[in-house]
């Protein structure tokens, strides 16, 4: 086998594509060598056109999909340390990720996907995730390190009529590394500051005449970059182990069988959001951060969330276990490919969280431990001829979440979250304990195909459709105990009950959604010279509804609104138009689209006055909007330089939204019609129009810039390669807050990561690398806690680290 160097120019290709579709031919396709399988730009006789992928379920090349996909290469992940989701959107710019613990994480595409803020269990996903067309319903996968991938293709835009999920804003197309007939194997050691330590290998080789196995393992621990002084440890560690084994049993050309387990595990002391400022809220003085803190003579240890220093004082950890095992079967039938996928996966969640964020024990526990299992079956039968192909699925899935959860407030909580004598007394609240059952059985059937009609040379129209059925039952059952282990209830007219369920409401619903959907889309392609294609794309579709899991308003009796316990499903318009050109002998690509994606009942965080609402819950916005422009630019003159430019500019906004929750500047005042400035106690208004305002967590513009250079040379009788890489990545500033607030704006950064090293043909790679060259500070999230209190907290990104990487592959 021969090792096929790696060079950034072309490993992230921004893919444009609009030409003719081509369906799988009739026979089982062989998997393409695991190295060609990297991204373009990888070699000296790699071509764009030579990047194999199966963004639409089946083995194509890249410039023949008609849809806008990255596509990143398993070794060039390798090479750039993306190792998981959180670090490939430094390599595709319309790719967004936020993460305050693996429960409580969103990935999104051009700005939407999923609402931001702590996650509800009864919503959907809007971009899917998928390993081997296996899809993973848990978002906390995109915080695992990926195991032994050959390819990752993220592609933007609606995904319905060709994937069994539905997904709105897009899909992240994950390959494993197959199973081969001939003996080979990988290994690669990395070692670096804060005590960075990885490990991963894989062998693959056949058993017998008909059956092959590949076996993978990885491994990833690395020192926290946080100091709690309370506890004396480094904390928001890494530490992640995974293993997967694969089983491929092939009687004769025409079948595949192939079965797969996996088993992931994290167990890290993890995760603090640390204090970064305060900012005046419509709260009396009094009643501010400042204020309250000094009231219990408490001081944080730091007011610089760059000296990266921590005193929360509750237990954290963040064990996080996610395994299953698939079944993948492909028949050549002759007349066309039959596939069969069918999956079970688990998901464990073991918390540990401080909620209040300071060293006080306000809230001693915050805690949702969740047990998650999912059963999928997809069928797909696809079908090629000279001008008309066609490919038709069905798709079934049923999930089962439960979810422990447990608030438990201490001493310290009266006096910071009450008023008058009561604050005083700390046994009112000291002991005062929320559990609560909550359950989902979400069951999903489907029927998708797609049609490939070529009328005339060089067009191709393309329908797809997609007859979707859901159904969600939930229950949401919180009881509240104070210290004295007294039921909290509505029936009780005791000032100390009437204060403690202020803060911890008793609430028992059981929310049911059912619907039916049809969605559809229309592509057409048309070559309109040599290397310049075009196409244009209209889809109409839908995120499913979904139900309330985290609690919803009391009316004035206590008794739960249960209008509020049902979100309807959002309805998406989405229209894209794009063009790739080749020039300069196929050196040079440059690739752009524009899209616009309207959304009207989207899924957010919201509050609605007419529902007498006291807190923030999931309910519908009424319109959403998401347009831009992506570019993408490679050069590759000669196999010695290559360099690449990707991307996007997205404006992403509320376009109506009359009954959003209000920034903390104007919230803690009570509810009236008037609003002070901030700091001056006033009235606040039960909730606040942020029509035209942005969406949280979307840079205006985003990129990523690299290169590389190479020479020939001999080291210590090796004959090789020595080479030097750049990767950046750059985004502009964004709201981290589901309304935008003047305190939680995070201003645009640009990072820089470096690396030099020698490669032989023989499979051996040495190099050191630097990520964030410049240690740029800046901020992954921040976020408001609840309380209005003014205080802001957040997550420090990465400093710079570096490192030693050795890899060998035969």
């Amino acid at each position: 086998m021969r090792f096929r160097p790696i060079g950034p120019s072309l490993a992230l290709i921004t893919l444009l594509s609009l030409s003719t579709p081509a369906f799988a031919e009739s026979g089982i396709e062989a998997a393409p060598e695991q190295d060609t399988r990297s991204s373009a730009g990888t070699g000296d006789t790699d071509a764009p056109e030579e990047i194999v992928v199966s963004a639409r379920r089946r083995q194509e090349t890249a410039q023949d999909i008609p849809i806008a996909v990255s596509v990143v290469g398993g070794d060039q992940i390798d090479n750039t340390g993306s190792f998981n989701v959180g670090r490939l959107q430094q390599l595709t710019p319309t790719l967004q990720f936020y993460s305050s613990n693996p429960r409580n994480t969103s990935v999104n595409i051009r700005g939407i996907g999923v609402p931001f803020g702590l996650t509800n269990d009864g919503i959907e996903q809007g971009v899917g995730i998928y390993v081997d067309d296996v899809y993973y319903s848990r978002v906390a996968s995109a915080t695992f390190d990926f195991l032994d991938v050959a390819q990752i293709e993220v592609l933007r835009g609606p995904q319905g009529t060709l994937y069994g999920k539905n997904t709105t804003a897009g899909a992240i197309n994950i390959t494993t590394r197959q199973p081969t007939f001939d003996l080979e194997g990988r290994a690669e050691v990395s070692v670096g500051n804060l005590n960075f330590k990885q490990a991963k290998a894989s062998i693959s080789g056949p058993l017998s005449d008909t059956v092959a196995a590949r076996l993978a393992l990885s491994g990833t621990s690395r020192r926290g970059t946080i100091f709690n002084v309370a506890s004396g440890n480094w904390i928001n560690e890494q530490d992640n182990i995974g293993l997967r084994g694969q089983l491929l049993w092939r009687p004769n050309d025409n079948l595949d069988v192939t079965l797969a387990g996996d088993l992931s595990v994290q167990n890290p002391e993890c995760c603090a959001q640390i204090y970064v400022r305060t900012g005046a809220t419509q709260r009396a003085t009094a009643r501010q951060y400042a204020a309250l803190a000094a009231a219990q003579n408490y001081r944080v240890i730091s007011t610089n969330p760059f000296d990266r220093l921590t005193d929360v004082d509750a237990d954290l950890n963040a064990r996080n276990e996610l395994g299953g095992a698939a079944l993948n079967i492909k028949w050549d039938t002759g007349a066309g490919t039959f596939t069969s996928v069918t999956a079970w996966r688990y998901w464990d969640w073991v918390p540990a969280n401080d909620r209040d964020f300071t060293g006080l024990p306000i809230t001693t526990k915050s805690n949702n431990p969740s047990q998650q299992e999912q059963y999928t079956q997809e069928f797909r039968y696809a079908q090629s001829g000279d001008s008309f192909d066609f490919l038709i699925g069905a798709f079934a899935y049923h999930q089962k979440i439960r979810t422990q959860g447990i608030q438990e407030q201490g001493p310290a909580a009266s006096r910071w979250l009450l008023t008058g004598a009561l604050a005083n007394d700390p046994s009112v609240l000291n002991g005062l304990t929320a559990r609560n059952d909550i359950r989902l059985d979400n069951t999903s059937a489907a029927l998708f195909g797609q049609v490939s009609w070529k009328p005339v040379d060089g067009l191709t129209v393309q329908p797809g459709f997609r007859v979707n059925y859901d159904k969600k039952a939930g229950l949401y059952d919180s009881v509240v105990t104070n210290g004295a282990g007294q039921m909290v209830t509505f029936a009780s007219t005791d000032p100390r009950i009437v204060a403690q369920r202020s803060v911890l409401s008793p609430q028992r619903f059981e929310p049911r959604f059912s619907d039916w959907n049809f969605s559809y889309d229309l592509t057409l392609s048309y070559e309109v010279a040599a290397d310049i294609l075009a196409y244009t794309t209209y889809s109409k579709t839908f995120k499913s509804g979904g139900i309330n899991l985290n609690g919803v308003p009391n009316d004035a009796a206590g008794n739960p609104i249960l209008a509020a316990g049902v979100v309807k499903p959002e309805s998406v318009n989405h229209y894209e138009v794009g063009f790739k050109a080749q020039f300069l002998d196929r050196k040079a690509t440059l690739n752009l689209s524009a899209f616009r994606t309207g959304i009207s009942d989207y899924q957010a965080l919201v509050t609605n006055g007419q529902l007498g609402v006291l807190r923030g819950y999931l309910a519908n916005a009424d319109k959403v909007r998401s347009q831009g422009i992506e570019a993408d630019f490679s050069l590759r003159p000669s196999e010695r330089f290559n360099v690449y430019l990707n991307g996007t500019y997205v404006d992403a906004d509320y376009r109506s939204f009359a009954d959003a929750p209000c920034p903390p500047e104007l919230s803690g005042g009570g509810t009236g019609t008037s609003i002070a400035a901030p700091g001056v106690p006033g009235n606040s208004p039960a909730n606040c129009d942020i029509s035209g305002q942005r969406l949280p967590g979307v840079s205006k513009w985003s990129f990523s810039y690299g290169g590389e250079i190479n020479a020939p040379t001999k080291i210590l009788g090796r004959e090789g390669q020595i080479y030097v890489g750049i990767d950046g990545n750059y985004r502009s500033g964004f709201s981290s807050n589901p309304t935008p607030s003047i305190y939680t704006n995070i201003g645009g950064y640009a990072l820089t990561n470096y690396r030099v090293g020698f490669r032989t043909d023989s499979g051996l790679n040495l190099f050191g690398y630097v990520r964030n060259l410049f240690d740029v500070d800046y901020f992954d999230q921040l976020a408001v806690p609840s309380g209005n209190t003014g205080l802001i907290v957040g997550q420090p990104g990465d400093p710079r680290t570096y490192g030693i990487t050795l890899a060998v592959t035969f």
